[in-house]
């Protein structure tokens, strides 16, 4: 019996394959490597599907929360609150972008940033909020950004592992002033290889941004700035392109898998499930439940041939190159879901009967 992995590349591009290979084709032959017209057309695409204004093609993920921060003009001394159960290089990025970090501790259910929660942790310092959409359940960006508004910030939205994701009926990524988004391989829309971008409707910190990411030139010949080089690839942007057109498909199918997890697992030992938010469409990037026995149902399924994931097993204020700046400081919520949380297998490439094998040696497990 074939193993069940995490994540199957090449099923996907098989399935893509002839809508790809003339894309590829056209611009290997036709376009310009940098910043060729490719890059464009899937900015574009990418904005409007996202209804917002602009969407800036970056090098990954990690330079759009960088690159994003830096364009809004925040620097030393200015805090930016976001969420201690994240991915570490959230946490990174904000550092590298001279900014402040400060953690405000997840919410029990969700695991997500929570508008009180925020709203105790403001200080005179606080200048931004970053509301990470883990998992591709949204935050609720809503009321973060009544918050924000009331106290003079910016609402900034991560949703790197949230393609897909809706709240109150609109994509996440256009509640606040700019979103950043991941193009990693794993994600609902992944490159093959990297990229990112940041979406915005401010034409002056979309203008910004493409000085920014183009080594701080405004014309072939002039350097305003002192920059990176963080351009989006042309060969990128013309995969990217193809793939939005199937988000909407795809994500659906990400749910309808998630469905019968719940259906499966559903009171089955100590498992908790991730839910649907009220008024949100959850994306499942990732299918991330809880058990004590964590460690215990992962050897089980990996005997089954079974792959699982663990995102994340150490929290943000406990990775050796962050825990000096977060020492005395406590996050019970945070350390509570890196010690339980496993991801099971779920993609758009899974189908019916390989989320069924993990539900029958899950239960196998908790007998």
């Amino acid at each position: 019996m074939a193993p069940v992995r995490t994540k199957d590349y090449a099923r996907q591009y098989r399935q893509l394959w002839p809508e790809l290979a003339p894309v590829i084709e056209r611009t290997m032959f036709e376009d310009d490597p940098v910043l060729g017209d490719a890059v464009e057309r899937f900015e574009a695409n990418l904005a409007h599907y996202h209804q917002v204004a602009h969407a800036v093609g970056v090098g990954s993920g990690t330079d759009a929360i960088i690159y994003m921060i830096r364009a809004l003009g925040l620097g030393a001394g200015d805090q930016v609150l976001t969420c201690a159960h994240t991915f570490s290089g959230v946490v990174s990025a904000l550092i590298q972008a001279g900014v402040d970090p400060r953690l405000v501790d997840a919410a029990p259910g969700s695991g997500l940033l929570e508008v009180a929660a925020v709203e105790r942790a403001l200080s005179p310092r606080t200048r931004a909020v970053l509301a990470v959409h883990l998992y591709g359940r949204p935050v609720d960006v809503a009321g973060l950004r009544a918050l924000c508004e009331a106290h003079g910030l910016a609402l900034l939205e991560d949703a790197a592992q949230a393609h897909g994701a809706r709240l109150a009926g609109r994509p996440v990524g256009g509640f606040g002033t700019a979103t950043a988004l991941s193009f990693h391989p794993s994600k609902n829309l992944g490159a093959f290889g990297d990229g990112g971008a940041v979406l915005t409707s401010s034409d002056e910190l979309a203008a910004r941004l493409r000085v920014i990411r183009n080594l701080g030139k405004t014309d072939k010949y002039r350097f305003t700035e002192i920059a990176p080089n963080t351009k989006l690839d042309t060969l990128q942007a013309a995969i990217l392109d193809v793939k939005l057109r199937h988000l909407d498909a795809w994500v659906e199918r990400r749910r309808a898998l998630a469905d019968r997890y719940r259906a499966g697992l559903a009171g089955v030992g100590d498992l908790q499930l991730p839910e649907d938010p009220a008024n949100g469409v959850h994306a499942y990037h990732l299918y991330v439940v809880r058990t004590a026995r964590r460690e215990a149902l992962r050897a089980h399924l990996a005997g089954h041939d079974i792959a699982s994931g663990l995102h994340y097993p150490i929290a943000a204020a406990h990775q050796p190159a962050l825990v000096e700046r977060f020492r005395g400081q406590v996050f019970p919520v945070a350390d509570e879901l890196a010690g339980t949380v496993l991801t099971l297998p779920l993609s758009h490439e899974h189908d019916d009967a390989e989320v069924d094998r993990v539900i029958e040696q899950t239960r196998k497990f908790f007998g």
